[in-house]
């Protein structure tokens, strides 16, 4: 749809419209910070929230100076946190869980404070070491987190992290983040932990990137290694004895896991937002602020607004 512009009060009135900001239908790729691995034995963390309408869906309308929030990923520590969520004007894509705590009572208390898990987000975070199991219940957090949750959006902007190892035993290791592609993948007794679940691909810029892959769960065993991050900017979970890996920023990974009483969880990488208008109606006076985000034109002729910080659209 063209640009609508503001018109004369009287001529408004009669079309029954009302004076206001122009608009203008948008395709759109918005993804949101993922959330930070756990502390050791950590799990790893959800994606951000990915929500595309490109290609073929439903266009957005936004208004001649809307805001936009590109998500930050959490920071990585002794707790799993939620990234931050991307936005166009109040169109919102949620940021990815924070990974699971240890739900060994010796590794919990040993933690400044009790532990805080924000296990739900736009993909959720992976389950915790010696998770659930009917001999030990599971004391500290949830088994494991929903993926788009609040949002509750169709098609879903993300997945599940994956659940504990739920039988009874010693050495368990923390299992995968949910991405926007694929559930968390479960660890196993002994190691390794589990793997990420894989983000989800689009073409939006021109070219085919994977964005919000899940972290990997973090390690207990010595000598055992954490689980891989998933494709789109997961961040691995750490080898015995190291934190783990972060989430890349720009596609909205989760943090890996850690795997070490001295590290910590990796942080998630920060989110993105795309804006592609069709050339028919791109107008010339088409305009981002502030300078680090950009104008491209894309073949045949579209524009595309890449916001890699918070700013606002113009035109």
């Amino acid at each position: 749809m063209p640009i609508l512009a503001s018109i004369g009060a009287g001529s408004a009135r009669g079309l029954g419209l009302t004076s206001g900001a122009a608009t203008l239908d948008v395709d759109y790729l918005v993804v949101a910070g993922g959330g930070s691995g756990d502390y050791w034995p950590g799990g790893g963390a959800g994606g951000g929230g990915f929500r595309t309408s490109y290609p073929g869906g439903t266009k957005l309308t936004i208004k001649k100076g809307a805001s936009i929030t590109v998500g930050n990923g959490a920071t990585g520590g002794t707790s799993g946190v939620r990234g931050a969520a991307s936005t166009i004007g109040d169109f919102v894509a949620d940021g990815g869980a924070g990974g699971g705590p240890s739900n060994d009572p010796a590794i919990a208390a040993s933690l400044p404070g009790s532990p805080i898990w924000v296990a739900d987000g736009g993909s959720g975070g992976g389950g915790n070491h010696q998770g659930a199991s009917s001999s030990k219940p599971n004391t500290v957090a949830p088994y494991w987190g929903l993926g788009n949750t609040p949002g509750n959006f169709t098609p879903s902007e993300g997945n599940y992290g994956s659940a504990p190892l739920d039988s009874p035993g010693t050495n368990h290791e923390g299992s995968g983040g949910g991405g926007a592609g694929a559930v968390g993948n479960r660890a196993t007794h002994n190691g390794p932990g589990g793997p990420g679940g894989s983000g989800a691909a689009n073409s939006i810029t021109g070219t085919s990137v994977t964005y919000a892959g899940g972290g990997g769960g973090g390690v207990y065993s010595t000598g055992r290694s954490g689980g891989g991050g998933g494709s789109g900017g997961g961040g691995a979970g750490g080898p015995r004895g190291s934190g783990g890996s972060p989430g890349t920023n720009g596609l909205g990974g989760g943090g890996g896991g850690g795997s070490d009483p001295s590290g910590s969880g990796g942080s998630g990488g920060n989110g993105i937002v795309y804006i592609r208008v069709p050339s028919a109606d791109a107008p010339a006076s088409l305009s981002v602020a502030p300078g680090s985000n950009s104008v491209s034109t894309l073949p045949p002729g579209d524009k595309l607004c890449t916001f890699t910080v918070s700013g606002t659209i113009d035109f």
